[in-house]
């Protein structure tokens, strides 16, 4: 069986619904417009559905110029993106990564305090700002498969580490199945956030995966990714549980936490994209 590209998807706002695309831009930043809001507490710290997990039910579009917030009961919050921010600059942090981001004005802000029912803002990354990718990764990475040619540094939004995360349809169902045997209802690959989701390998093989060739993009699979509790909140309906977490702790914990997908950093020519349905050429790492 091929390999291919089942689902694209992206996540405008840190830790709000995502956007499931047929095809996408991509650069050495991930896919176009992923990540590249943000929403801070009044002293700045980013917020997660962690704490909140409402932000799960605030879902955004993007038209030309203006990003659209929808949540149940508000009406519609339009925010111009389509001019250089003039909002003024906050301090914040994203995990061990200090930023300066920008403001996107006192509307948005009211409509998320209100939707969330705590103060925030919402901000935007600092053209002027570049934060990379785990230089140390991606340098091993490049040692490992001996590359002359790929890029070391990879700028990109407010992601947690990595521009890209990659999961496969095969390792949902092998979840799917321990969950099962749990007597609990299976959960879908929304749960996860990934922005790339492969069909065609079996569960878990994205563990041995160095490199994946699409056209003329290549993606390096450079850290498996470690899993929160977010996993746990229902996208749907904001609710918390004990799945995925519970299956995942009982399978797939490893030395530097419980994994499901990989981080990957992209080299990609001006102009290239990805579509579902594309072919995968897949390169193991043994």
């Amino acid at each position: 069986m091929s390999i291919i590209i089942k689902s694209l998807h992206i996540y405008p706002i840190k830790s709000c619904a995502g956007i499931d695309l047929l095809r996408s831009p991509i650069s050495a930043a991930g896919l176009r417009h992923d990540r590249q809001w943000m929403i801070v507490d009044t002293a700045g710290r980013f917020m997660t559905q962690r704490q909140w997990p409402r932000m799960a039910l605030i879902r955004v579009g993007i038209e030309t110029g203006t990003l659209r917030l929808q949540a149940p009961g508000r009406a519609d919050c339009a925010v111009d993106i389509g001019v250089p921010v003039q909002g003024a600059a906050i301090q914040t942090a994203v995990w061990n990564d200090p930023l300066h981001v920008l403001d996107m004005g006192d509307a948005v802000a009211a409509w998320l305090s209100e939707t969330l029912g705590t103060a925030c803002r919402l901000v935007a990354q600092d053209p002027a700002q570049r934060r990379l990718a785990s230089l140390e990764r991606v340098q091993a990475w490049i040692a490992r498969q001996g590359e002359t040619d790929f890029p070391l540094e990879h700028a990109f939004g407010f992601a947690d580490g990595y521009p890209l995360l990659v999961t496969s349809q095969g390792s949902l169902e092998e979840l799917n199945r321990v969950i099962q045997t749990d007597g609990d209802e299976p959960v879908g690959m929304d749960r996860f956030r990934p922005n790339i989701v492969l069909e065609g390998l079996e569960g878990y093989d994205e563990d041995y995966v160095a490199q994946l060739q699409i056209g003329a993009v290549r993606i390096a699979l450079v850290k498996p990714c470690a899993r929160c509790s977010m996993p746990d909140i229902d996208p749907l309906t904001a609710a918390s549980g004990n799945q995925p977490g519970k299956a995942l702790a009982r399978t797939r914990q490893q030395a530097d936490g419980i994994m499901f997908g990989q981080n990957g950093v992209a080299s990609a020519p001006e102009g290239a994209e990805l579509r579902v349905g594309q072919e995968v050429e897949i390169e193991y790492a043994f």
